[in-house]
């Protein structure tokens, strides 16, 4: 019972909130929305019809987001080790919210391949012991495994966490460290096996490679711990959690030498590929420069790289660095930046040409962009929910004690206002 105490407690925590917390879960809630009826749509007249997707370019849009959250997802690795591992108290500070980024990326990275999926409702043939999973001989079963495995890591650890300092007991170390490890191996795996689904398209040169997997690696530990410097700001200008100059300051510094290495191994594809001049380089031919007159995806992939090689050049400059507003700017340019040559860049291309060598362009339609921006929405609502459960106790502020001195019967009396509430 004291669990449930505990989770009816943290859940009352959404209901409270000012002007603006409201209107911000009112805007997502209506980017849900019109993602929900877009998908409605998809899902009624199907993806042939309600998408630019056909049978040259079966993976579009959602699959790009869903190769750039893996990363986003896996990126928690870089506070998970300095706070459990080295013990660095700076880290351990915002360790949990960066779980709690985690835990709602793997959430994205669902709905985005459920989203893609044609028959959804063929979704329970994969389902152990009602269908067919194919473990270990399919790479999506891999991927099935560690990303349902990952989330589930990554919402135990904290909750465990939050109880114990809602009890006002210490976490024991016997029963977090081992997850904390097994987390650790499944951060890299998730991306690992990700990029292997990919390369392990033997007619599909321009994926064919084996350095994606380390290039996987590189933009996510680049992309992700910049998306955690810009929320950390957010949450410690909206909330009471205050966020330390030197976890900004690591997430800077990784994300720079990060960025320096996803650029030098986009380098090293580019030469391969470009120096050969062989039939195995029409892929990335179309991408940089186009490929007989079709040209969609080249703005794109400039953009790109401009927007990366200006993020690295003011992460790169220690006093640029250092300055919040050149940081911030250096992130939104890194973020933009990796999206695309992550998604769009490294998806479409591997479609064009086909292995017939016909040139089919893709574009997503405004019903795949409709449903990715719900997705996003969607993501939104999770964490800031998740964090609005998870801060009060952070900080002190929500203890079983101190509940205890206001109220004696607290347990019981509160747990009858959260059942009415429900009602």
């Amino acid at each position: 019972m004291k669990v449930v105490r505990f989770f009816l407690q943290s859940a009352l925590e959404i209901f409270r909130g000012g002007r603006v917390y409201w209107t911000w879960v009112a805007m997502l809630g209506f980017l849900a929305l019109v993602g929900l009826y877009c998908y409605v749509y998809q899902f009624q007249v199907g993806a042939l019809h309600s998408t630019d997707l056909g049978e040259e370019v079966p993976w579009g849009i959602y699959i790009a987001n869903f190769a750039f959250m893996v990363g986003i997802a896996a990126a928690a690795v870089m506070l998970v080790i300095p706070a459990y591992i080295f013990h660095q108290e700076s880290i351990k500070e915002v360790v949990i919210m960066g779980e709690v980024i985690a835990a709602t990326a793997c959430i994205m990275c669902i709905l985005f391949i459920l989203a893609s999926l044609g028959r959804p409702d063929r979704l329970w043939h994969i389902l152990p012991f009602i269908g067919r999973l194919n473990f270990p001989s399919s790479m999506l079963a891999w991927d099935v495994v560690v990303i349902n495995t990952y989330l589930i890591l990554n919402l135990i650890i904290p909750t465990y966490m939050l109880y114990t300092k809602f009890e006002g007991r210490e976490p024991n170390p016997k029963i977090y460290f081992p997850l904390v490890l097994l987390s650790i191996f499944f951060a890299i795996s998730i991306h690992t096996v990700t990029a292997f689904l990919f390369s392990s398209n033997v007619s599909r040169p321009f994926w064919h490679s084996s350095i994606l997997g380390p290039r996987f690696l590189a933009s996510a530990f680049s992309s992700g711990p910049a998306f955690m410097i810009l929320i950390l700001q957010v949450i410690d200008r909206q909330t009471k959690l205050k966020v330390s100059a030197k976890v900004i300051e690591s997430l800077a510094l990784i994300t720079a030498v990060a960025l320096q290495i996803s650029l030098f191994l986009l380098g090293a594809e580019f030469f391969t590929d470009f120096y050969s001049q062989t039939q195995h380089a029409s892929s990335i031919q179309y991408l940089f420069f186009g490929l007989e007159g079709h040209n969609h995806l080249v703005p794109w992939i400039w953009t790109a790289v401009a927007l990366n090689v200006t993020a690295v050049f003011i992460l790169s400059v220690h006093k640029l660095r250092n300055n919040k507003l050149f940081l911030n700017i250096a992130c939104l340019l890194l973020i933009v930046g990796i999206w695309i040559e992550k998604g769009m860049g490294l998806v479409i291309p591997g479609f064009i040409p086909s292995p017939l060598g016909d040139i089919v362009e893709y574009s997503p339609s405004i019903y795949e962009i409709g449903v990715c921006v719900g997705i996003w929405a969607i993501g939104g609502l999770i964490f800031t929910f998740l964090a609005k459960m998870t801060v009060p106790i952070e900080i002190g502020a929500f203890r079983k004690e101190r509940l205890s001195e206001k109220d004696p019967h607290w347990g019981k009396r509160t747990t009858d206002r959260v059942i009415n509430v429900a009602d």
